[in-house]
């Protein structure tokens, strides 16, 4: 059983299973100072809106949203209740461990990136607490009982941020041409609705490690709100160097997953992004995912594909992409190629 990073030693110096090989350490890979597009949902032009979104979606898959709706003091509340989660005692913390991926509400720490050419481990400066959030009346009774503000604020906060979610699949099917309401068709967005909350301690030296390995989500859209301190990076469409994400007070950054490439055959973007660690200041994140049913089939929407074209990908179910997913240690191009049509 793993030690959480957020046991509340100050590390001093990074241990040896944390660091990585020189070719996969955060400065391995240039950066670039460009800043990924901001959207403002209270804006009084819809069209404008509507063509920020998919501009958005076209270069990068992620932007930040402002004006969203979510109150800024439900915001705060529940990233206090998730800092305090963290400040728990180890052993109430470990009540929660678990290495099994499916098990809900979940607390893992360190999980691991398998080195090339045999199966040691670089674990991962990071402390995760997995719950599952929607339907309420499915979760409720499963969210930990500590710290004590948690329960009212995650109810509160998940009904919020699925509102917005909601909103911003309607905005992006009108962009992209489709019925509004194309994602609530087909168990397309009516999967168990989970959040990470993620918490990366102080790293003394973080030229030697990553909080979050390079990545893209499974799902359709993820809405995350984090603490201010800076460590989320993303690539622009077709990759090149990395791009920080700056937090904006009172924003929500939501990028664009494999489900929403797929469905909109290519003309959108799944999101490459990662985490890397911060010497100064705990960052905490919280990711909600929306995703399909296990059994929904997912497919190029039709309106989408030139007449007498083939679509890029072929039907196949939720589950099993999550298998190939899981399969190909969620490698993007892996993963899209074992989905593209090769008719």
């Amino acid at each position: 059983m793993a030690e959480p990073l957020s046991n509340g030693d100050a590390y001093q110096s990074v241990p040896e299973a944390y660091v990585f090989p020189e070719h996969k350490r955060p400065g391995s890979s240039p950066s670039s100072a460009a800043a990924i597009p901001v959207v403002d949902l209270g804006g009084d032009d819809p069209d404008r809106i509507v063509k920020q979104i998919i501009d958005a979606g076209r270069e990068f898959g992620m932007f930040q949203v402002i004006n969203h709706g979510v109150p800024e003091q439900l915001m705060s509340e529940m990233m206090s209740s998730a800092e305090e989660f963290f400040r728990l005692p180890t052993e109430e913390k470990m009540a929660l461990y678990s290495t099994d991926s499916k098990k809900l509400p979940r607390f893992h720490t360190s999980l691991g990136y398998d080195l090339e050419n045999d199966h040691e481990k670089v674990l991962y400066w990071r402390d995760c607490l997995k719950l599952g959030c929607y339907p309420l009346e499915q979760f409720r009774h499963q969210w930990p009982e500590k710290p004590a503000s948690l329960r009212a604020s995650l109810e509160a906060y998940t009904t919020a941020v699925r509102a917005v979610a909601l909103r911003l699949l309607r905005l992006t099917a009108a962009g992209l041409g489709l019925d509004e309401v194309h994602f609530e068709e087909g168990g397309l967005i009516t999967g168990p609705m989970l959040m990470n909350v993620n918490h990366y301690v102080p790293c003394p030296d973080p030229s030697l490690t990553l909080g979050l390995g390079s990545h893209c989500d499974p799902n359709i859209i993820t809405v995350l709100m984090e603490n201010g301190v800076r460590g989320l990076q993303t690539r622009r469409r077709g990759g090149g160097g990395w791009v920080d994400v700056e937090p904006l007070p009172g924003a929500l950054v939501v990028n664009f997953g494999h489900q929403m490439e797929v469905i909109s055959n290519g003309a959108l973007w799944s999101d490459e992004h990662r985490v890397v660690t911060n010497a100064r200041a705990a960052r905490t994140s919280l990711a909600v995912f929306v995703m399909p049913e296990m059994g929904s089939v997912v497919s190029p929407a039709l309106g989408l594909v030139a007449g007498g074209k083939a679509p890029l990908y072929r039907p196949y179910t939720y589950q099993e992409f999550l298998g190939a997913f899981l399969a190909t240690a969620a490698d993007r191009d892996t993963i899209l190629a074992h989905f593209q049509n090769k008719d």
